[in-house]
């Protein structure tokens, strides 16, 4: 310690130099001896330390004077109390000086003194302390109005003690000395002031927050001058902004108030007004909707309003095309603010867009056209704002209409979207082709930007106005004085459309599109060259009819020759160069044998590899049989050493080039140079497709019987290898008999080990598959005995093997497995699986009646897991003549029983698939009849229910979405926990609770997290939090459902989580803070852990969200988290160590 003192004592001499120099050094040294954690100060050190640092923040020298202020941050937590008390009283006083330079020095060091004091709820005295002396001397520093300068900082200090939560005991005082400066005559002091209350305002209590919006109301109610107005009216929107939901409650009196100001004639004035409306509408969307049609009609009235400026007709405007610009400048007028009246509302209907989906059809209606007519807005800004709009509108089309599955006649949502967007595309076109040449960059963008959009919401609309949009792309990417950013921002949007239209549609503008491209090829700039790569990827199609690729060809081999390059442009050579060989190899000539080595060198590079061997896949399955003679044998050498990397990517990508290439090339490769491949191939799991296709290519000389040898142990191979056996079989129908009687010995013969039964009665209904079995008598025993075996896998598999030989012969075997399904009750469950495989991939048509009949007959068959498969047979039989079996299947929900019903019910989830299929649209007719099963009496009716609604939401939501006003509350009714489903059930001496609801709860919960991926729009957030605010404190398994639905919610929703903060945390933190009995069993320890891991990933996607941490209750749940080892553990382990936290969990499948 001594040591410390005497090194302190030198450093403070040196300070006192006359030197500037010695200063500077030993207030330096003194720094670097501060960061250090082991330093400890004694009293008398403390002191003179921080004394010699407030007499150097008056240094003649400001470098001098700026170390002194690094200093204090680490001083703060070096020394006690008092001495911090010291310098803040110093600090403050020198606030108030009359020396500028004291004063914004002393200012910075009050700022960095505040950012290093602890945190209040550590539980440190220190902090309230400090904080209240601070407080005090601000407060008055507050009222000091004849100096501006002190008044400024003061605010600027108090914003930020607020923004770090630290003066919740000051927050009253403080609102009473920050309102009156409000009306100070200095507008800085105003601004100041309201920003002060944008960070008070987060963390204040409900009273002190309605306190403010009353005293705002107050005064704006009492019409004061218009300067004191748009104060008043700029607080609202921060205090809207900031606060968020809270505003809510007021809006209903607070709405009529700022309609009334904007008829007032002043431009900022109706600026802020907007942008309280915009604030309003992103903070509380529930309690704006009966105010969104006024909000709406004023929004379209203001963004015309433009008094200084006559827009031409549209006619005048077309012929007057060069004039103008010129006109632009004519009428444009330093003073005319109005530009800021039409931004600020057209920014208020892109928030409207944005939180209202839900009226996004109205939409179309009524703010469409209003943006439309903007695009010949004169003003920059405000015409990037308009684009802007457009654009979130397109975007929110795309959203509520793309949820799972391809965009096709039904998986998408609502189709009469479509329309209404496509009946846009010409008026969109023919305002915006213009100004894709304006000299304007801005403009320009975001003409990209919103074509773009309206590529990927209406892929294939634009094909008419190719033409019309060509001239833009080449302007952009021609013009001498375009950014790189706008370039490139003119290939994306050229790549896009080339994307999602046919190439017919540019063909004949070839000769002026590709000499731009090619430019751009040979840029110097990697990120121009490598997006113009892409684009030349996708000019290849529409080249191939005309073949203009010499320059294309040229400008593409120099970049993939060169080494000295960008890896992303290194990739993006050798796919486009490689789909130039797939669609024009034949027009290369002598060229190709060189691509083709480069390409070799490429495989061999471990960081072009992948792409290379991608584009080898691609090369070898080209249509115009590209000759590979001369790379095959070093190439398929080369993939054979892929297949023991340890690199996932990289092995598939590998054993699909191999399989292209035996397809395609198995004339060319010589058996010896395929053993090292074959070799690699039993350590793979799936390796068997690619062997298939060497059998089915009949490669010359392979050993066959050799081939056939099963070498995995993994059931998933042993289909693979079934697979291949029946590839080999009808490769060499002489071979056929005898490997069949093996087969057949196999399975008979007891001493077999149970996995080559297994594998030799797979091989058997493969081989029945193909259709070389023929309809042996034996083989019917043989499995017949083998469902009598007393191993599961045997019985599966004798099961999938009966179900592959009724596909390869339906008059053979279909008839003997339905009296099999009659006359055996005991085996029906393997039966029916067999008789899935037969109806899932065979044409039924003069077998329905019969099957449909049976299946019916065992609709309500005792044994749970037979009625499903029952259901599942009954749901793709549907699926084979929907018009006729849908009706039928309706009718059984009469006339059945609860178990009959419930089988149905699950058969309608079995014909809900994820692609286009024609039952959809008779699905989408009578989905509504099926749904009222949520409603029935019988519990197990309504779980099945609530599963295939879940089915329906997350494969087709289309089905469901016109439906879910009628049937959410049923759904969230059976969220609820029932007391008269409860009983408690003696074991012995112990009592057991069992909840007989809990499976139908947890059915709802999962329909709820579906919901929020294909649904969104259809709900209402706030309605469904409340719900899931009851999850979190139900089962263990809905509390684990919950927190990954408040995780859910929190990315995408914040605004409405933020808004129920405060009910959430409790329920969290409970969670998190619970501990397991001591002496209770492993497992309830495990699950215990799991629910706190489960609620800590919702606590680290809350605490993602900026305004999370000012709620007073969630800064103290952080804190907790923080200062407890056991919990912060956790805290951090869920971040860091689970690929970011909840990633993996969130995308959990509940179909």
């Amino acid at each position: 310690m001594s040591n410390v003192s005497y090194h302190i004592s030198n450093l403070l001499e040196k300070m006192t130099s006359t030197d500037k120099d010695f200063r500077f050094m030993a207030t330096n040294d003194l720094m670097l001896e501060l960061q250090k954690d082991s330093i400890k100060l004694d009293e008398d050190s403390e002191r003179k330390v921080v004394s010699m640092l407030l007499r150097l923040l008056e240094d003649k020298n400001g470098e001098v004077q700026n170390l002194a202020v690094k200093c204090l941050a680490p001083l703060v937590s070096k020394v006690k109390e008092p001495q911090v008390e010291t310098m803040v009283d110093t600090l403050c006083s020198n606030m108030m000086s009359d020396k500028e330079q004291l004063r914004d020095i002393s200012s910075m060091g009050l700022k960095t003194v505040i950012a290093e004091l602890p945190l209040p709820s550590s539980g440190l005295t220190l902090t309230a302390g400090v904080c209240k002396k601070i407080t005090s001397q601000l407060i008055g520093a507050l009222g000091k109005q004849e100096d501006v300068s002190v008044q400024l900082e003061a605010l600027d200090i108090l914003s930020d003690m607020l923004g770090s939560g630290a003066l919740v005991s000051f927050h009253s005082s403080l609102l009473s000395s920050l309102l009156p400066q409000l009306t100070s005559p200095r507008m800085a002091v105003r601004k100041r002031s309201i920003l002060a209350l944008g960070h008070l305002v987060p963390c204040c209590s409900p009273a002190l927050f309605s306190q403010l919006t009353e005293h705002l109301m107050t005064e704006l109610a009492k019409g004061p001058p218009t300067s004191v107005t748009r104060t008043y009216i700029q607080c609202l929107a921060t205090i809207s902004r900031q606060g968020g939901h809270r505003v809510g409650e007021h809006l209903e009196k607070l709405i009529p108030m700022v309609v009334k100001f904007t008829h007032v004639e002043d431009d900022e004035l109706r600026e802020y007004c907007f942008q309280a409306f915009e604030a309003f509408i992103r903070r509380c969307p529930k309690e704006m909707s009966p105010h969104v049609a006024t909000v709406t009609q004023l929004c379209l009235k203001f963004m015309t309003f433009d008094p200084n400026y006559n827009y031409d007709d549209e006619e005048e405007e077309e012929e007057e095309d060069s004039m103008d610009i010129e006109s632009d400048d004519e009428y444009s007028d330093d003073d005319d603010m109005s530009w800021k009246v039409r931004r600020s509302s057209i920014k208020c209907l892109e928030a409207l867009i944005h939180t209202r989906r839900d009226l996004l059809l109205s939409f179309y209606s009524s703010i469409c056209p209003a943006l439309l007519a903007r695009f010949k807005e004169r003003e920059e800004n405000v015409r990037a704002d308009v684009f802007a709009a457009f654009s979130t509108l397109l975007r929110q089309t795309r959203v509520g209409s793309s949820h799972h599955g391809p965009v096709g006649p039904d998986s998408g949502a609502s189709r009469e979207d479509e329309p209404v967007t496509c009946v846009q595309v010409p008026v969109i076109v023919k305002t915006l082709h213009r100004q894709l040449k304006d000299k304007s960059i801005k403009s320009r963008q975001g003409c990209f930007c919103l074509l773009t959009e309206l590529a990927h919401t209406v892929p294939g609309a634009l094909e008419q106005h190719v033409p019309a949009l060509i001239p833009g792309i080449v302007f952009s990417l021609t013009d001498k004085s375009t950014s790189s950013t706008m370039r490139i921002d003119a290939l994306s949007f050229f790549h896009v459309l080339l994307l999602s239209h046919p190439p017919q549609a540019f063909q004949p503008h070839m000769q002026v599109l590709l000499p731009p491209v090619v430019a751009c090829v040979e840029d110097s700039f990697y990120k121009i060259t490598s997006e113009a790569l892409l684009v030349s990827q996708q000019l290849v199609r529409v080249m191939r009819p005309q073949g203009q690729s010499a320059t294309v060809f040229a400008a593409t081999l120099k970049r993939l020759k060169a080494t000295d390059i960008d890896q992303e442009v290194k990739e993006r050579a050798i796919s486009c160069m490689g789909h130039m060989v797939c669609h024009l190899g034949d027009l290369l000539g002598t060229e190709l044998q060189g691509v083709l080595s480069i390409f070799l060198d490429r495989l061999k590079n471990e960081i072009t590899r992948l792409t290379a061997v991608r584009t080898i896949a691609l090369i070898a399955a080209s249509p115009i049989k590209i000759e590979l003679s001369s790379i095959l044998s070093d190439t398929l050498s080369v993939l054979g050493s892929f297949l023991r990397k340890n690199q996932r990517a990289l092995k598939l990508s590998t054993l699909a080039c191999l399989t292209a290439l035996v397809t395609h090339h198995a004339a060319g490769i010589k058996p010896a140079v395929l053993e090292p491949v074959l070799s690699e191939l039993p350590s793979l799991v799936d390796e068997m497709d690619f062997l298939q296709a060497l059998v089915q290519s009949k490669t010359n000389n392979l050993s066959y019987s050799r081939s056939i040898t099963p070498s995995s142990p993994l059931l998933q191979s042993y289909h693979s290898v079934a697979r291949c056996v029946a590839a080999l079989c009808s490769a060499c129908p002489k071979e056929t008999p005898g490997t069949v009687a093996s087969l057949i010995q196999e399975v008979k013969n007891p001493g077999s080990p149970e996995s080559a039964r297994v594998l030799a009665l797979l091989c058997l209904g493969e081989v029945g598959r193909s259709g070389s079995l023929g309809g042996s008598k034996e083989v019917q025993g043989v499995i017949l005995e083998a469902f009598s075996s007393t191993s599961e896998e045997v019985k599966t598999a004798a099961s999938c093997a009966l179900g592959s030989m009724a596909v390869g012969s339906l008059s053979d075997y279909l008839p003997f497995l339905l009296k099999e399904i009659v006359s055996q009750p005991r085996r029906q469950y393997l039966l029916l699986h067999s008789l899935k495989e037969v109806i899932r991939s065979s044409s039924l048509s003069p077998h329905v009646e019969s099957i449909w009949t049976l299946l019916i007959q065992n609709c309500e068959c005792q044994e749970e897991g037979t009625r499903n498969l029952v259901a599942e047979c009954l749901g793709k039989l549907t699926l084979v003549n929907p018009a006729q079996l849908l009706p039928r299947l309706k009718q059984q929900l009469r006339a059945g029983s609860p178990v009959a019903r419930s089988t149905v019910v699950t058969a309608i989830k079995f014909t809900i698939v994820d692609h286009p299929a024609p039952v959809d649209s008779l699905l989408k007719g009578c989905m509504g009849d099926f749904l009222k099963t949520l409603q029935d009496g019988d519990i197990n009716v309504r779980r099945v229910a609530l599963v295939m609604f879940n089915s329906a939401a997350h494969n087709k939501p289309s089905l469901i979405r016109g439906l879910l006003p009628k049937v959410l509350p049923h759904l969230y009714k059976e969220t609820q926990i029932r007391k008269d489903l409860i009983r408690e059930v003696e074991m012995g001496p112990f009592k057991h609770t069992v909840d007989d609801g809990l499976d139908v709860r947890k059915a709802a919960f999962e329909c709820m997290y579906t919901l929020l991926d294909s649904c969104l729009e259809g709900l209402d957030v706030l309605q469904f939090l409340d719900h899931v605010e009851e999850g979190l404190k139900d089962h263990y398994d809905i509390r684990m459902l919950t927190f990954l639905m408040l995780a859910r919610l929190v990315s995408l929703c914040p605004a409405a989580v933020v808004q129920r903060l405060d009910r959430l945390v409790e329920p969290l933190k409970a969670t998190c803070t619970t501990k397991v009995k001591a002496g209770s069993v492993k497992q309830e320890f495990e699950k215990q852990e799991e629910l706190r891991r489960s609620a800590m990933r919702a606590v680290a996607a809350l605490l993602a969200v900026p305004e999370v941490e000012r709620s007073p209750s969630m800064a103290d749940f952080a804190n907790q988290i923080r200062t407890n080892a056991d919990m912060a553990s956790i805290f951090q382990s869920v971040q860091g160590g689970e690929g970011g936290g909840f990633g993996s969990a969130e995308s959990m499948d509940l179909s």
